[in-house]
């Protein structure tokens, strides 16, 4: 255990650290709570699960800080939950429109701006797409495929990790690191994509219920949690973030990512309990009031 050999400022920054996660932690399961008590029924299971994303990400990171090994359990856990957060994301700005039909009702003459990133975004010749029933399957199968096939990936990299043919070190086309990353990339790639064009067609009319803010906080996660990590595994890999021992220069790469995310998930939790956190029962814009009913009336 790293713990073990720590001087006494770093046991206080882990102490911090820990605290930390379980505050957050705490928040989250208020927060739950509350939007279980107040929140449609329709709506409850998906809320919660988006805003368990930043206090799952850093309760892996704090295990992942205190038992250095288990790193590549917690970083993929961490990975798979949050491809399911991709997902209901997606759904739960269909909820909030009311459901799918009253979606299809709204926008039934609309169409579906399909240059957005991550994807398209500088492809403004690409046409606008109907909004029917059967872009709609496409939209959620977008997602949905990278909360399937993702699990599917990380337990493919464990038994090859466990059996010597996954490193991350190894990034070479004879090695199964590049190809099974390079997939889950484009699968990520694709199910980003899908968020980005519902995001898009909606944010006016649910700006009312902080889509933006909430969408904000989304992208935050994913990038701290993807491209951050990316960032100092790559400087790690060379050589860039010294070793220092008992640590090599990955395992230090690791440590300082775990640090980081920890620190970045309190913060995100404690702003998603006020983006989040909302009176049902207060009046709201006429807009609001419409889809809330809707909601009602959608079983």
């Amino acid at each position: 255990s790293l713990s073990a050999g720590l001087d006494l400022p770093g046991r206080f920054l882990f102490a911090i650290l820990t605290l930390m996660t379980l505050i957050a932690n705490l928040v989250f399961i208020e927060e739950a709570v509350y939007i279980y008590r107040k929140t449609p029924s329709s709506k409850r299971s998906i809320i919660i699960c988006i805003n368990a994303a930043a206090p799952v990400i850093a309760t892996t990171s704090c295990i992942g800080m205190w038992i250095p090994r288990s790193s590549m359990f917690t970083d993929f856990t961490a990975a798979v939950f949050f491809a399911i957060v991709i997902h209901k994301f997606l759904m739960m700005m269909i909820e909030e429109c009311g459901g799918q039909k009253l979606l299809l009702k709204r926008f039934e003459n609309g169409r579906f701006k399909i240059s957005t990133g991550p994807c398209c975004c500088c492809c403004l010749c690409l046409p606008r797409v109907r909004i029917t029933r059967r872009t709609l399957f496409w939209l959620k199968l977008g997602t949905f495929q990278l909360a399937f096939f993702r699990p599917v990936f990380m337990f493919l990299s464990i038994v090859l990790w466990t059996n010597g043919n996954y490193t991350l070190s190894n990034l070479s086309p004879k090695g199964a690191a590049i190809w099974i990353i390079c997939f889950i990339g484009v699968l990520t790639i694709i199910a980003l994509w899908s968020v980005g064009i519902m995001f898009q067609q909606v944010r006016t009319l649910l700006s009312c219920k902080k889509i933006i803010p909430k969408f904000a906080l989304y992208q935050f996660i994913l990038i701290l949690n993807h491209l951050q990590a990316a960032i100092i595994n790559i400087l790690a890999m060379q050589r860039i973030i010294p070793c220092a021992p008992p640590l090599s220069s990955s395992a230090r790469g690791a440590y300082i990512s775990q640090q980081l995310l920890i620190m970045e998930m309190f913060l995100i939790t404690l702003i998603s309990r006020v983006v989040y956190r909302r009176r049902y029962n207060d009046l709201e814009p006429l807009e609001c009031t419409a889809e809330e009913a809707g909601d009602k009336q959608t079983p």
